[in-house]
């Protein structure tokens, strides 16, 4: 069994920026991919990017790409998602999840995913 415990959400003004962690326990996750995913209130779940725990290699959704950064901490079973200029549209609460499958396809698939965290809010301010 996987636990994600996403942290590092809060309150700030738009342009700023946030740093989200998801500390994952329960296995190593050397092999996984791991994601992050975003809903906004009134929305669906979207796909936000994921990372391939062993090579680091990453893929984003179109609008996240050069405002987002996805990133690993083997050592420390974790993975962060760096945001940079935050938009009021960023609100939403954003969401960590595994694919323990070794060296799978990288999904924008939320069905890809059998393991999620509780979700850490986002509120960005205008």
């Amino acid at each position: 069994q996987v636990q994600l415990v996403e942290s590092g959400g809060g309150l700030v003004q738009a342009g700023g920026s946030l740093r989200l962690s998801c500390a994952a326990s329960g296995r190593a996750m050397s092999t996984y991919n791991m994601a992050w995913f975003r809903q906004a209130p009134g929305k669906e779940r979207e796909f936000v990017a994921v990372i391939r725990m062993s090579s680091g290699t990453s893929y984003y959704a179109d609008s996240m790409k050069g405002r987002f950064t996805i990133s690993r901490e083997n050592a420390k079973n974790t993975v962060y998602l760096q945001m940079n200029s935050l938009k009021p549209e960023d609100t939403a609460v954003y969401y960590c999840a595994a694919d323990p499958l070794p060296y799978g396809a990288m999904s924008q698939r939320e069905s890809r995913y059998p393991y999620w965290g509780q979700g850490t809010q986002v509120t960005v301010s205008s």
